[in-house]
């Protein structure tokens, strides 16, 4: 049994054809319309569709020649653009005839979708599109346009590579070719290649009908492409708000594509995800998630999502955990993070303080932020709360191992449990968070970013520092092996290594061989240096996200730290002789 199955079915006749279209939910709530691409029927929707079911009337038909629809006669001809915006509006008035349809498009649903809402027949019929994998054709021939008229270095190079992305478009423009390889080899290693390349689950996905699917469909090209890339309409501008997701990893269309889109779409809200292509089987919790918030808002009257950082585009709706986010750098990233649209998990041993965290963060502008209370240094716990978080929010898309604490003193001074317990929290507790979070980001198999804080310690000798630099150090080339180890699974890694940084490390950092009343002394004088540079953190979050968006291995965040850095690379000799000063404490 699929999820389709419990669906409610009937047949709409449009043009000489019978769409086949199945409804789920309240046909009294707003009504979302979903539209699916080549080669596939709306099965590729099923797992969207009982995620939407509970809020929405959910609607889905197989494309004119694909699942259970019938094919237009002659095939040649019958898939046009025009032809296809007649199907819509006899599925819309079939479904909705008083009220105006939420439309959902994917891939050659979507392109097919931009054509529904910037013509003029359908104005009134739509009240929001959220698209994903497809540009409109039109929008496509002005951008090739615009690169051919002014052929930059930079614009040859955008063209040249869609043009690489595009070869299968080449390939179904070949008579007959595709049509055999469809019903004969390629379908039936589809679905193996789906699974092996796009880490596509099995399921009710895709049916027996793919080989006759993807053979019709062919006509999709043959009869749209060419003649509105040679001819894009002037007048293509949507009439709605519009939602674009954009898959980062999308093997067949680039994110350039977009480029100047915000002028045929006025109400664009940019979304991104760090996925490949067919998202609605690979990422469907995301995606319910963010056609919920935009029907929602739209039905509301408003224009936007609420999220305005500016990241919203890339973390909008993601889910982003923090340990240490109780304060300092670890609070300043979680708000950075809910700023840009994030949900957010603040995790911090201090439950009032992740708590608070959590409070300010839904202020800011997270969706949701939930407080969890752990100390890294616990694999126990740390195992319950992997647990935990997958189970009741979803799986990581954005971790940030930044729970430490400071230690300094001698080597000497330094004693076994000194050493056991800054390794504990500032080492292993980075590898508990890269080794549970980070095995469930491998095991969904979409990517995603881990970014542990290291500091300036790492390749910054010093005296004073032992311990607490060798912990980092150790954090930097954990960092730089995992990175290397999950490049192909689409899973980034960051060290990031901040220098003096004003936050309250300083005030509970633990100095070794002195009596407490000195370790005081030596605490409020740090504290004041520390506030002297006051370097804040909210710098640190910025450069954060920096580093997940352009995939940075290692990034030195103020000044000294880039210095020491590049000192490490190019003057050791240099820092090895200032490691040998004695602090000023």
């Amino acid at each position: 049994m699929t999820v389709l199955d419990g669906a409610r079915e009937r047949w709409v006749h449009s043009g000489g054809v019978e769409l086949c279209v199945a409804e789920l939910g309240d046909p009294r709530q707003p009504t979302v319309v979903l539209v699916h691409g080549y080669p596939d029927s709306k099965e590729v929707w099923s797992e969207v569709a009982a995620r939407l079911a509970g809020a929405f009337h959910v609607v889905l038909y197989d494309v004119r020649g694909h699942g259970r629809s019938t094919a237009p006669s002659p095939l040649r001809g019958g898939f046009t653009l025009d032809k296809l915006t007649d199907d819509f509006l006899a599925v819309a008035d079939a479904v909705s005839p008083g009220r105006p349809v939420h439309l959902v498009g994917h891939d050659w649903g979507s392109v097919q979708s931009w054509e529904f809402v910037t013509v003029k027949r359908t104005e009134g019929r739509v009240a929001s599109f959220t698209s994903m994998s497809g540009p409109s054709l039109d929008h496509f021939g002005h951008w090739i346009n615009k690169r051919l008229r002014r052929p930059t270095p930079r614009r040859v190079g955008q063209l040249l590579g869609q043009g690489a992305k595009s070869w299968y478009v080449y390939l179904l423009h070949t008579p007959v070719l595709p049509e055999l390889a469809w019903r004969g080899p390629l379908g039936k290693r589809w679905p193996g290649i789906l699974e092996r390349v796009e880490k596509v689950p099995g399921g009710d996905y895709p049916t027996a009908s793919l080989p006759s699917d993807a053979a019709h469909g062919a006509w999709l090209y043959r009869d749209n492409v060419r003649p509105r890339l040679r001819r894009p309409r002037e007048d293509a501008y949507a009439h709605v708000p519009v939602q674009l997701i954009t898959p980062l990893d999308d093997a067949f269309l680039s994110e350039r594509l977009y480029d100047g889109l915000e002028l045929w779409a006025p109400q664009l809200t940019r979304r991104a995800l760090p996925a490949k292509h067919w998202v609605p089987r690979t990422r469907p919790d995301r995606l319910a998630d963010w056609i919920t918030e935009f029907v929602t808002a739209t039905e509301d009257g408003r224009s936007g999502t609420g999220a305005k950082g500016k990241y919203a585009d890339r973390f909008g709706g993601q889910l982003v955990l923090v340990t240490g986010a109780g304060n300092g750098i670890g609070r300043a990233t979680a708000f950075a993070f809910a700023e840009a649209g994030a949900r957010v998990v603040a995790v911090d041993r201090d439950a009032e303080a992740a708590a608070r965290t959590a409070e300010l963060s839904r202020l800011i502008g997270a969706p949701a932020a939930w407080a969890e209370t752990v100390d890294v240094s616990d694999e126990q716990a740390m195992e319950k709360l992997a647990a935990r978080v997958a189970a009741e929010y979803g799986v990581v898309d954005v971790l940030v191992n930044n729970a430490g604490i400071g230690l300094s003193g001698s080597f000497f001074d330094t004693t076994p449990q000194d050493w056991k317990k800054v390794l504990d929290v500032n080492l292993w507790g980075v590898i508990h968070g890269c080794r549970l979070f980070g095995r469930q980001m491998a095991e969904r198999g979409q990517g995603g970013h881990i970014v542990n804080t290291a500091s300036a310690a790492a390749f910054q000798p010093s005296r004073a520092l032992p311990a607490y630099g060798t912990s980092k150090a150790a954090v930097l080339m954990l960092s730089e092996c995992l990175r290397a180890e999950l490049a192909g699974q689409g899973i980034g890694v960051t060290a990031i290594c901040p220098g003096l940084v004003n936050t309250n490390i300083t005030a509970t950092a633990h100095f070794a061989g002195v009596d407490a009343e000195e370790e005081k002394r030596r605490q409020r004088r740090t504290a004041r240096l520390y506030g002297a540079r006051n370097y804040p953190p909210e710098k640190v979050a910025d450069a954060v996200l920096e580093a997940v968006v352009h995939n940075r291995a290692v990034v030195p965040v103020t000044p000294e730290a880039r210095g020491a850095h590049l000192m490490s690379r190019f003057a050791p000799g240099v820092l090895r002789r200032l490691a040998r000063v004695k602090p000023p404490l």
